[in-house]
């Protein structure tokens, strides 16, 4: 009780700093500040009017003023602050603290990019694969409470990352990815959702989904493409496939003289077509590095993450410390004008 009490003696809570920290319970009272500068008026106006006007001459000397009849204005200065005091009191002066609980009802996300050579042509800039990697970076960076994880694949498949919330590892995995990681030559399809499948089998996530991106038609592995999508549509996994690449002639290198050579590119959008109807998700085709942003974009609204929001307030008054001073102040106003100080002042 006394160390509380101690605190009330510090000049901290009348700096104009302190009151800029407040919320105001009752805003409206501190208008009645106005009632001070009123009361000091309407003081000084009935003396005014009761003291009768008599001029006398005077010596000099009892003209020059004399510093201790200023005392006199003590006892209304105490009381002029003591109402101050009890009108902050009455605004109820507060500071709040929120603070918001989260709650993430995550989904489970297998992303699985293919690597082949094809992904090196240049439709896109500086390349398919580098712009399927910046998309697929951004795309985790928007993400909240999800596990994520990674299938690389060409001529056979790579698990490159378990489902994990550890958003930066995965992301600094992503950008080692590159054309030498696998010797096998080739697409294979089939391979790299089995894999995916087998990384997503037994997670207990209410949604599972699977984005799928490939630029050319499965040419590689031991399992059929559509045997693996359904075996996942079977664990409740659904794939989204996206088409990387534009068909017919597409920039590849330079030549001798520094001119761009093409080549021929060809997509089988039957087969990620029927993976993607095959497990109720959706098929899209990404022609330029912005269509591909716009497709991921799509996906994030089509699987959002639930989150459930708590928000708790805390609030604390300081209206007592005011109030003990308004009192505090009154008191010192009662014993200055009841005690003879005051009317040897007066006199």
């Amino acid at each position: 009780m006394l160390e509380q009490l101690s605190e009330f003696f510090s000049w901290s809570w009348f700096l104009p700093e302190t009151f800029k920290t407040y919320e105001w319970e009752n805003p409206i009272l501190l208008n009645l500040i106005w009632i001070i500068p009123l009361l000091m008026v309407i003081r000084k106006f009935i003396k005014f009017l009761k003291n009768p006007v008599l001029e006398l001459s005077l010596p000099k000397r009892a003209k020059q003023n004399n510093p201790w009849t200023y005392l006199r204005l003590l006892p209304t200065g105490f009381f002029l602050l003591a109402l101050g005091m009890i009108i902050i009191a009455l605004a109820r002066p507060q500071r709040s603290n929120e603070r918001v609980e989260q709650y993430t009802e995550g989904i489970d996300i297998m992303l699985v990019m293919d690597i082949s050579e094809s992904m090196d042509l240049q439709d896109f800039t500086p390349n398919r694969l580098e712009a399927a990697k910046a998309t697929a970076i951004d795309f985790i960076n928007g993400r909240m409470g999800d596990r994520i994880g990674m299938v690389v694949f060409a001529g056979e498949a790579y698990s490159l990352a378990p489902l994990t919330n550890d958003y930066k590892l995965l992301t600094d995995l992503i950008s080692e990815i590159s054309f030498d990681m696998m010797e096998a030559k080739g697409t294979a399809i089939g391979s790299a959702i089995a894999a995916g499948t087998n990384r997503m089998k037994e997670a207990e996530s209410v949604s599972k989904v699977m984005i799928l991106l490939s630029d050319g038609e499965s040419n590689a592995g031991n399992v059929d493409p559509m045997f693996a999508a359904q075996l996942a549509s079977a664990l409740g996994i659904k794939i989204y496939t996206i088409a990387v690449g534009k068909d017919g002639m597409v920039p590849y290198g330079t030549d001798f003289f520094g001119r761009p050579q093409m080549v021929e590119s060809y997509l089988d959008e039957t087969t990620l077509r029927e993976i993607a109807k095959s497990t109720e998700a959706e098929f899209f085709r990404a022609s330029d590095g912005n269509a591909l942003q716009n497709i991921f974009d799509q996906i994030d609204i089509m699987e959002k993450t639930e989150v459930e929001e708590n928000r708790y307030r805390e609030t604390t008054d300081y209206y007592r410390v005011y109030l003990f001073w308004g009192i505090l102040l009154f008191f010192f106003w009662m014993t200055m004008k009841s005690s003879f100080l005051n009317n040897f002042l007066l006199d």
